[in-house]
């Protein structure tokens, strides 16, 4: 009788949690020199891609004076971000959206929400958390340190009118990077 040694277990690599994503972020903006070497254009966001924990997706993004992103989700991936440097607000809705199938909703009165982040203040999100950042200062530049797991399959913008969300168009990773 021959016995067959026993193979070596492989356990899969659990993705990074939305705690996991809110840690690499804040580490990462504590990096000074990282958070200097990024060049910071008067006119428009600038962003480096940045690797990320368990397969994550990050960026370190600079924010000029009165730049934002508008309304948009990062469909099915969860998320992290933080303000390295400057302030930036953050306004989301508190309501999940449905993934597909809707160009238009009218959302109810109670769903607005609004964040100050100060640097060294973040948060991490859900699946669809619909949201939008700003950079309301009219002199000071922003910096922030995103991360997203799984890597962004594509982002849903938004038009708002009032209570009016209408769905615009979907931009996948190739329109980005």
């Amino acid at each position: 009788m021959s016995v067959s040694p026993a193979l070596p277990s492989v356990s899969p690599v659990a993705p990074p949690t939305q705690a996991e994503l809110l840690d690499f972020v804040r580490r990462t903006a504590a990096d000074a020199e990282l958070i200097d070497s990024l060049p910071l254009d008067p006119e428009g966001r600038t962003w480096v891609r940045l690797e990320g924990p368990g397969g994550s997706e990050a960026w370190l993004i600079g924010w000029p004076p009165g730049t934002g992103t508008g309304w948009h989700d990062h469909a099915e991936s969860v998320g992290a971000f933080i303000t390295a440097a400057g302030e930036l607000k953050e306004n989301s809705l508190a309501a999940r959206l449905p993934a597909d199938g809707w160009k238009t909703l009218e959302l109810s009165d109670d769903v607005d929400r609004e964040r100050r982040l100060p640097a060294g203040k973040g948060r991490s999100f859900g699946q669809h958390h619909v949201h939008e950042v700003l950079n309301e200062s009219s002199d000071t530049h922003a910096i922030s340190v995103h991360a997203y797991y799984p890597p962004l399959p594509q982002i849903r913008r938004y038009s708002r009118t009032g209570q009016t969300l209408r769905l615009e168009h979907v931009e996948r990773p190739e329109d980005w990077q």
